[in-house]
């Protein structure tokens, strides 16, 4: 007799997957690979198509707050970004693209009247836009001036009408998504938060942004809408923002979060106030015109100083 003794690898035919079994679960993975692959797809159609408030720009400059530098050429503003849901790398506008703009609701909530979510389209056709030629300054001390299209923060109150117990505004952007590769690192708290005092944001200069250089905003510059406040370092200017939120306490932000002892909630420029590890005496200007002296509040000290005093004992400075 012919004894065949079975080979590790081998199994029995009783573990033999049946046929039917295998041509479904086949099946189910081919339907799962397509609607996968239809999400890759309508997602990119939808990155591809054209941005809907497109024929709004460009819009009418207030020559108010006039800068006296040159503007930054558009491909250098393009190309030189701090977005660090996508990376920590200057150059993110690529990675950026990723991005699904629409569609895009903003929460407004909190002390207010009239609370809302809003469809971004919606709410940009119902503001007035204008463009702001701004100096904008980071906190690593570089520099660039940007033709800015929004609305002020103060056309958005008087829409939701804050109640008398509002006294900061708490910004949020979009929460983890696999799309972000930068959301993915554990060493920061996401998302990304950031507030404002209420006189701050009812201040002129404080704009919610929707373009820029004549057209919608990018991605890479925190597309579809962003917050600008000219006299403060650049990251308290949050990108693609979702949220908006009315409180009676003080938000606690992003970089404070992380590092308090270099970041504050204030972050007003000043060029007297060096950041622990460098100097803010002096800035880079991004695209040509080498180091030029800092201004006290970004050079908008005129405008802006009144809403500091009583609050000398603040760290009013980053």
């Amino acid at each position: 007799m012919l004894i065949k003794s079975k080979r590790g690898w081998e199994l029995p035919e009783s573990a033999v997957t049946p046929e039917h079994i295998f041509l479904s679960r086949r099946t189910m993975m081919a339907a799962g690979a397509g609607v996968a692959a239809a999400a890759l797809v309508g997602r990119a159609e939808a990155q591809a198509a054209p941005d809907p408030t497109a024929d709004l720009y460009p819009v009418r400059r207030n020559e108010t707050y006039k800068v006296e530098r040159p503007l930054t050429a558009e491909n250098v503003a393009g190309s030189y970004n701090n977005f660090y849901e996508f990376g920590t790398s200057k150059h993110i506008a690529h990675a950026a693209q990723a991005l699904p703009i629409r569609p895009w609701t903003v929460k407004i909530d909190g002390l207010v009247e009239k609370p809302q979510t809003i469809d971004i389209d919606k709410l940009i056709r119902a503001m007035p836009l204008e463009e702001r030629v701004y100096r904008f300054r980071c906190v690593e001390a570089w520099a660039m001036t940007v033709p800015w299209t929004g609305f002020p923060i103060k056309a958005l109150m008087d829409m939701v009408q804050p109640q008398g117990s509002a006294k900061y505004l708490r910004f949020e952007t979009f929460d983890t998504q696999s799309w972000a590769p930068g959301m993915r690192s554990p060493w920061y708290s996401w998302p990304y938060v950031e507030g404002l005092a209420i006189d701050e944001a009812a201040h002129d200069l404080s704009i919610l942004v929707t373009g820029i250089y004549g057209k919608p905003v990018p991605r890479q510059h925190g597309a579809p809408l962003r917050l600008i406040v000219p006299w403060k370092y650049g990251f308290k200017s949050i990108k693609s923002i979702v949220r908006i939120s009315f409180t009676e306490q003080r938000p606690q932000s992003f970089w404070e979060r992380l590092q308090g002892g270099e970041y504050g909630f204030w972050a007003n420029v000043n060029p007297a106030v060096a950041h622990p590890r460098w100097s803010q005496a002096t800035e880079e200007l991004i695209g040509g015109g080498g180091r030029v002296p800092s201004q006290l509040f970004n050079g908008y000290g005129e405008y802006v100083a009144p809403l500091y005093r009583g609050r000398e004992r603040e760290r009013l400075w980053a």
